[in-house]
């Protein structure tokens, strides 16, 4: 009788963790993966007076032509970098849940199979075990993802004021993207994997 307690609480470990991942799956899909598709090849064309490169950026020519995935990525380094100057707190918890997001699933696979080879759960359990762990840190990611869409969306206010890109549908494109390569950026690595 314990036995099979035991057996229907990974099933149910396992089916709601998986429910969860398909979910924050087609969420970034969605969200992400389909706009950088659709609106990522569009070329676009900006104001090199006034947008200027991504902090990281260290090439001495820029282009003023590129597609809105390119100037998506670089809008969201942008506001990355002025949300940590604006909220250094609020931008370390982000942070924070990142890299949280990034070492729970490889650990928990590394604890779950530990935990097999000293017979102390079946191997359908660690699997459950590690799907949890897995789906857990997927959720925080897309939890913790408000934050870093309202940063976006303050800098991209401010590159509509600026008029960076002297089309409007080009800006329009460019903000969506940057929004995409947030949901993109959301999952820990190990689900990232499985959509490309």
């Amino acid at each position: 009788m314990e036995r099979q307690i035991t057996e229907t609480m990974w099933r149910l470990l396992f089916l709601f963790s998986a429910i969860a991942i398909a979910a924050v799956l087609i969420a970034r899909w969605w969200f992400g993966m389909r706009v950088l598709q659709t609106d990522g090849q569009r070329p676009c064309r900006c104001d090199l007076g006034v947008w200027m490169p991504a902090p990281e950026d260290s090439a001495v020519i820029h282009r003023a032509e590129g597609t809105a995935d390119e100037f998506g990525k670089q809008l969201r380094l942008k506001a990355l970098a002025e949300w940590k100057e604006r909220d250094p707190k609020p931008f370390a918890a982000s942070e924070s849940s990142k890299r949280f997001s990034l070492a729970v699933p490889p650990l928990s696979g590394i604890v779950a199979l530990m935990a097999v080879l000293v017979a102390k759960i079946p191997a359908f359990g660690a699997i459950a075990a590690f799907l949890a762990a897995t789906s857990l840190s997927a959720v925080l990611g897309i939890l913790s993802l408000a934050p870093e869409l309202q940063a976006i969306m303050t800098t991209a206010r401010k590159a509509r004021e600026n008029k960076s890109f002297p089309r409007r549908d080009d800006e329009d494109a460019v903000i969506e993207c940057a929004i995409a390569h947030a949901w993109k950026e959301s999952l820990p690595p190990v689900l990232r994997v499985l959509q490309k």
